[in-house]
């Protein structure tokens, strides 16, 4: 396999012994987005001469005997909804076209410190709003699998940037879906993070309000292994996140002390066969690894449906309002909400009620999940869809675009951890991704599960663009 498309935790052990520099490193990285990104678009904007420089800076400190830090001679990416100074951080948006950053992310500034080299920031939905990546400062991003269909949204441009090797790992943000969806779009891993676990702060729009209960920052990686080396190094709390608490970092529990349920379909909302195929293996895979798994489907999810379009759909449309003046009606997921007769007359009655609603919904799953600590799950309805699609015919039923994704919209409002792992594959030979989901802040045991998925069942490929 060649290094562009290795885990980077090899890739950290091959700078480490000195078996390749930074700056080859780096270089390679560069040299596979020169090649790609033309195709792609998964890139906004570059910071090749410095991060170059920075691996100069880093081998020459080895030289002199000076340790390179967990992530020493990494090159990732950043999702361009995140602070990364002197880069702009517009979120596809014409309302904040031209807008840079004056400081690093909280996030940022650990991985530099842990010696990861940022190669630049990637390609998002217009306002991080559509599970596809398209926007009108920088365009449409392209999946690596096929150029015909999306790499998923709103980070579609880290997990196509991760998944053809232009970048070892990076940091993609999640409201409704958006790192996991692209992450199971790509053939990648992501993590959705429990609000706090890893700082907002530096996230554009603000993890804050009511936000801050749905919109998290969370790594991207094309293994387990990668995506739990950045968490290691970016979790931590922050006292300018309002959902920040000190969780120090655990070991989790053997498998013979907890009980993993699954279930195919939500019963609301049909998946394709290959995907309810996708969760089974993945079942069996952790029952041959030696855990106790079985048939569960927790009884509340309906309701955080609800709910979520609330705190995500009907706050958004208020939020964005003054900014986007009504372009905001157009955005693909607020488009598709109002498309289905929903409206936009939150009340703050209606806000506090369905606030206590949610707090009461969350507390309902952590009970269920007393026994089932584990959830194994869908991702979404479909794998990656064409460009532009906006429903789909599963089972004889039509299937809409907000329903194709609720799967992972629950964990949102609800708080959960959530990993995705692939798994399978789609008749188009797409990849299928399979969601593995946790209680509040238990982020190592669902990495150390979803570890054990894919030791069993294969994990990233590299895609045909490659």
């Amino acid at each position: 396999m060649s290094i562009l498309h290795q885990p980077a935790v090899d890739l950290l052990a091959l700078v480490s012994a000195g078996k390749i520099s930074a700056e080859t490193l780096v270089q390679s990285h560069l040299d596979q987005i020169e090649r790609l990104n033309p195709s792609l678009n998964a890139f906004v904007q570059l910071r090749a001469d410095a991060a170059l420089a920075e691996a100069r800076a880093q081998d020459d400190a080895a030289a002199a005997g000076r340790p390179r830090g967990p992530l020493g001679g990494l090159p990732i990416s950043i999702k361009s909804a995140i602070d990364v100074a002197g880069m702009k951080c517009e979120t596809g948006s014409p309302s904040r076209r031209g807008i840079v950053a004056e400081r690093d992310a909280v996030l940022v500034s650990r991985l530099r410190a842990a010696g990861a080299i940022v190669l630049g920031t990637t390609n998002v939905a217009e306002m991080l709003m559509a599970y596809e990546s398209d926007n009108p400062l920088y365009g449409r991003t392209r999946s690596p699998w096929s150029l015909d269909r999306t790499p998923g949204g709103s980070s579609g441009g880290e997990s196509a940037a991760i998944a053809a090797g232009c970048s070892a790992g990076g940091i993609g943000s999640d409201g409704g879906g958006s790192i996991r969806v692209p992450a199971h779009f790509a053939g990648i891993c992501g993590l959705k993070p429990t609000p706090g676990r890893i700082p907002g702060t530096g996230h554009q729009p603000a993890c804050l309000g009511p936000f801050s209960l749905l919109g998290v920052v969370g790594p991207m990686g094309r293994t387990v292994a990668d995506v739990a080396a950045l968490f290691e190094v970016i979790a931590g709390s922050d006292s300018d996140d309002p959902m920040s608490a000190p969780v120090p970092l655990r070991t989790p529990d053997e498998p013979a002390d907890f009980v993993i349920g699954y279930f195919e379909e939500d019963g609301r909302t049909p998946v394709t066969a290959e995907t309810r195929a996708a969760v089974r293996k993945a079942a069996e895979a952790l029952s041959t690894a030696g855990y106790r798994v079985e048939p569960f489907r927790p009884t509340c999810l309906d309701r955080a449906r609800e709910l979520w379009n609330i705190f995500f759909c009907e706050i958004a449309l208020l939020v964005l309002k003054e900014p986007l003046q009504g372009a905001e009606r157009d955005l693909p997921i607020l488009f598709e909400f109002l498309k289905h007769g929903e409206k936009s007359v939150l009340s703050a009655l209606g806000l506090t009620q369905a606030w206590m609603d949610r707090d009461l919904v969350r507390a309902e799953l952590v009970r269920q999940m007393a026994v089932h600590r584990v959830l194994l799950c869908p991702v979404a309805s479909v794998p990656a869809f064409t460009h532009g699609e906006r429903s789909w015919r599963i089972g004889g039923r039509t299937v809409e675009y907000l329903d194709a994704m609720s799967y992972t919209q629950w964990f949102n409002i609800l708080g959960n951890p959530a990993v995705v792992v692939p798994v399978g594959t789609s008749p188009e030979a797409l990849p299928i991704g399979v969601q593995v989901v946790g209680r509040p802040h238990e982020e190592e045991l669902i990495l150390k599960v979803a570890a054990a998925i894919e030791a069993k069942c294969g994990g990233y490929t590299p895609p045909p663009i490659c």
